[in-house]
């Protein structure tokens, strides 16, 4: 088949989890199908000639992105549109123009629309078949329900009220949609009741990416791995160094933290033994280098991929329930899970003084991953739904 696949972000390198999931997806496609990328770059080096790319796609072309700006005129007049308010001001011609290009160029079988803002420009689709990929509504819905103050939870009810609806007038135009865990996939189904063809493709990663030789773990080192310009990254950094490494360091004066990722210079709690190492050229490297991976997010939606890695690569794994939500991992079976401050700083503590609890988390939660989250098992899952959309 000839593929259309849109993507919000340019998938080299893979340096957030939906940079690395549309990599993958492209990787499982291309022996198939004959793929052309249409995708926003949100960074001026972003390279359409890399290599990594040009070995799975066809044709390669992409758009600048223009992050939202909740005071732009535009994203004012989203106030008084259907759509939501970053669907409106991120909106950008340029893109619609170079998909009605491209299929006005040569015919294509299906088009896969990865995430909202790539299905938001379904009606320069044409009459072609499309999917939509990744559909992700937990964070709106977890929002609807928070808010520091009366007006502003009142503002979060109105904006899920409003995705809601356009959610629904947008999804029966897609043949069919993709999720990333049954959660999204049951809230999904309540949200919009006459849509029956959801799919859940789970985040994944290769293992045999993660094979080769790393830096053997150093004592008493963790590491957290996420950019803060995801906020729930952030919340969960300042709520671990204010609430729980305390606790930590009180039994374990050496414990030594390494954060990576776009820090976006947001203040932290001062803290000893804290490092903050930015963009990581190596950083399968770095987390094999570590004792304990860290995942107390209490916000945001999907699944962790971080927590995969961290498996893939033999670190055990202290999440919270929200950080582990949606991935069929069990407390004390493959990775620990605590929600309360001492509760978390207990479980990291314990991961720390037991060799023989980190390598039984180790086994098991690799076994797992090579069940159920490695993409060369997903793939074909996702190769027939393709298939299937087309024909529809």
């Amino acid at each position: 088949m000839r593929i259309l696949f849109l993507s919000r972000w340019f998938p080299w390198p893979t340096s957030n989890g939906s940079k690395l999931r549309i990599y993958n997806l492209l990787r499982g496609i291309a022996p198939f199908h004959q793929i052309t990328l249409l995708s926003f770059a949100g960074r001026p080096d972003a390279n359409p000639d890399a290599p990594e790319l040009r070995a799975l796609c066809k044709e390669i072309q992409t758009v600048p992105w223009r992050e939202f700006e909740a005071r732009s005129w535009r994203a004012r007049m989203g106030f008084l549109n259907s759509a939501p308010r970053s669907i409106v001001d991120t909106y950008s011609p340029e893109m619609a123009q170079k998909i009605e290009q491209a299929l006005a160029a040569r015919n294509y079988d299906l088009i896969i629309a990865s995430q909202l803002t790539m299905a938001s420009y379904i009606r320069h689709f044409q009459k072609t078949p499309a999917l939509f990929e990744e559909v992700e509504i937990g964070v709106f819905y977890e929002q609807s329900n928070q808010g520091a103050s009366v007006k502003s939870r009142l503002r979060n009810k109105l904006t899920w009220a409003k995705h809601r609806r356009y959610l629904n007038n947008l999804l029966p135009r897609f043949k069919a949609a993709t999720v990333v865990s049954e959660p999204e996939q049951r809230l999904l189904a309540h949200v919009a009741l006459a849509y029956k063809t959801v799919e859940v493709i789970p985040n994944c990663i290769t293992l045999d990416d993660y094979a080769a030789p790393k830096k053997p773990p150093q004592p008493n080192t963790l590491i957290f791995t996420g950019p803060f310009r995801y906020h729930a990254n952030y919340d969960a950094m300042v709520w671990f160094l204010r609430e729980v490494y305390p606790l930590i360091q009180e039994q374990i004066p050496d414990a030594h933290l390494y954060i990576t990722g776009d820090h976006a210079n947001l203040p932290l709690p001062p803290v000893k033994n804290l490092t903050l190492t930015g963009f990581v050229d190596d950083i399968q490297s770095l987390i094999a280098s570590t004792w304990v991976s860290l995942a107390p997010l209490r916000i945001g939606g999907g699944t962790r991929l971080k927590i995969l890695e961290a498996i893939a690569l033999g670190t055990p794994v202290v999440a919270t329930s929200k950080g582990a939500e949606g991935l069929n991992l069990r407390h004390n079976e493959h990775l620990l899970i605590a929600d309360a401050p001492a509760a978390f700083a207990k479980a990291v503590i314990s991961l720390l003084k037991d060799p023989a609890l980190r390598q039984r988390l180790g086994k098991a939660g690799f076994q797992l991953l090579q069940e159920q989250y490695n993409w060369p098992v997903v793939i074909p899952k996702f190769l027939t739904l393709l298939e299937k959309t087309a024909r529809a």
